[in-house]
């Protein structure tokens, strides 16, 4: 337990010698947060509500979801697919440690250096210029807190099995962009899903990308309450624990036929 603990340290000290490039993203997502922000003054306009969220929801939710993003967000789908076009791939497997554990450790660091050099700050900057509700419960805290820790675990998986398909796929630089992509789209984070017609939210409901945007954002915006907040994280939880299992056999079944490109 150690070794992988170290690996999210040195993970940590990594994106601490490249900070600048996340205080400038300060600047860029809050850009970007204000130019929804106007973009949905403009779609609510004298209506006090929309799907039951108000415009001081709304904006707390576009909030919310971007700097969340920070946390959850990570690239092991393409070091994944780096390491093994490069033939890399072969050495880390033979290393005292579980290579996809490693992997997940290396996100973790990253997502925590964010966390605190990106989301906190950020925060408190979009916070004196756009009028967002900070919860004063401790519990909602708390759950949100929780949530976003199930939303790291369910991308995360999702970015493993992306990169595993490296494997039978040998180049896969596409389907990682797609994957950004419908990730964005179908989480929540572009748009609320309950902004959805109704056949398509019955759609994305057997699908994991809720999980990871969408249902952090709704707990801390109250926009989920009572049992509807254990309900949504019984959502993550069940996502959190099934794609453990397709990681697995994906994992399995790509050892056994590993060809290394480069070596």
């Amino acid at each position: 337990m150690s070794m992988y603990i170290e690996m999210i340290r040195i993970r940590f000290l990594m994106m601490l010698a490249y900070r600048t490039n996340y205080y400038s993203g300060i600047l860029i997502y809050s850009i970007n947060i204000g130019a929804y922000y106007f973009l949905w003054q403009a779609i609510y306009g004298a209506q006090e509500s929309i799907q039951d969220l108000s415009v001081t929801q709304m904006t707390t939710y576009v909030a919310i979801a971007w700097m969340a993003r920070a946390f959850y967000f990570n690239n092991i789908d393409r070091e994944i697919a780096q390491e093994i076009q490069e033939g890399k791939v072969a050495v880390e497997m033979i290393r005292p440690y579980n290579y996809l554990a490693m992997k997940t450790m290396q996100g973790l660091g990253e997502g925590l250096f964010r966390l605190l050099f990106f989301s906190v700050p950020g925060m408190a900057l979009i916070w004196l210029v756009f009028p967002i509700d900070f919860s004063n419960s401790l519990t909602i805290w708390l759950l949100f807190f929780v949530s976003i820790i199930f939303s790291f675990i369910v991308n995360t998986q999702i970015n493993l099995i992306t990169g595993i398909l490296t494997f039978f796929l040998m180049y896969n630089t596409g389907l990682i962009r797609a994957k950004r992509v419908v990730i964005d789209l179908f989480s929540g984070l572009l748009l609320p899903i309950s902004f959805y017609p109704l056949w398509a939210q019955e759609i994305m409901g057997f699908l994991p990308f809720q999980a990871i945007s969408y249902i952090p954002s709704m707990i801390f915006t109250e926009g989920f309450t009572g049992a509807e907040v254990y309900s949504a994280l019984g959502i993550q939880l069940f996502w959190s624990l099934f794609l453990f299992i397709p990681i697995q056999v994906m994992w399995i079944i790509a050892r056994r036929q590993l060809v290394v490109q480069g070596g």
